[in-house]
């Protein structure tokens, strides 16, 4: 086995990170090995999406290191933005352009910042569209999407950078019930993929089905850290027992 498929693709030293007086992040140390799916579940204020924007370097740390596939973290500039090429991000609302089709957002990164030609963009881009369910929808503008289908559009935009790890920041949170499953549905197949993924989600059924480990975090600190039939069946921190007693028992 070469060193880079020996060490964690993600991995996080004791990072700390404040908004002014809000301590965040306490002392987290976190790994993701290759093809792994890390899926980050807590109360709301924990921490969690701090930590995936903080991988992304959306948000500079306060002390720590965090490494990507062996690298720190650039600070800035070009290397900063071929760090955020392999660091695929979907978020909670879908941050598409409004004024670009469909297609055009998905092969914007892959021409800008990879230096891919148009037409193989394009020909990739549509593919992808597909691979998500939305192949029909490639010249139609966000605003003439669902809610659903702008999320999987935003998944296929960050899979055309042909990323090393994807970060999924609560993406089913603004999605009405029915369309959360044809989300869910995507980034089950892309882990079963194996894609490296790692996942802050209220979605239990996704944690319990697509994590290889189930990382708990309340108030800046990672509680408990286990795979996923551990978690849910014998919790080990009362933490982490009161946590689930309240949103299991509905």
């Amino acid at each position: 086995m070469s060193d880079s498929a020996a060490r964690p693709l993600v991995q996080m030293e004791s990072v700390n990170k404040s908004f002014g007086d809000l301590h965040v992040l306490h002392d987290i140390d976190l790994s993701v090995d290759r093809g792994e799916v890390v899926v980050v579940i807590g109360p709301s204020g924990s921490g969690k999406s701090t930590v995936c924007r903080c991988i992304n370097r959306l948000e500079p740390i306060d002390s720590g290191r965090i490494l990507v596939d062996g690298a720190p973290l650039p600070e800035e500039g070009k290397a900063l933005a071929r760090h955020r090429a392999d660091v695929g991000m979907v978020f909670q609302s879908f941050n598409l352009f409004a004024h670009k089709t469909i297609l055009q957002n998905v092969t914007l990164g892959p021409i800008k910042v990879r230096r891919v030609p148009r037409a193989e963009a394009e020909s990739r881009g549509r593919i992808l569209l597909d691979r998500v369910g939305i192949a029909d929808k490639a010249d139609r503008y966000p605003a003439e999407l669902s809610g659903g289908q702008q999320q999987r559009a935003a998944i296929a935009r960050a899979l055309a950078m042909d990323p090393k790890v994807m970060l999924f920041d609560e993406p089913t949170s603004a999605l009405d019930p029915e369309m959360i499953k044809e989300v869910l549905d995507v980034m089950v197949e892309l882990a079963s993929e194996g894609m490296t993924m790692v996942v802050v989600t209220h979605e239990m059924g996704f944690a319990r089905s697509a994590a290889q480990r189930v990382v708990f975090m309340d108030g800046g600190r990672i509680v408990e850290v286990a795979p996923p039939d551990r978690f849910f069946g014998q919790p080990e921190t009362e933490r982490a027992k009161d946590f689930l007693s309240k949103i299991l028992a509905h």
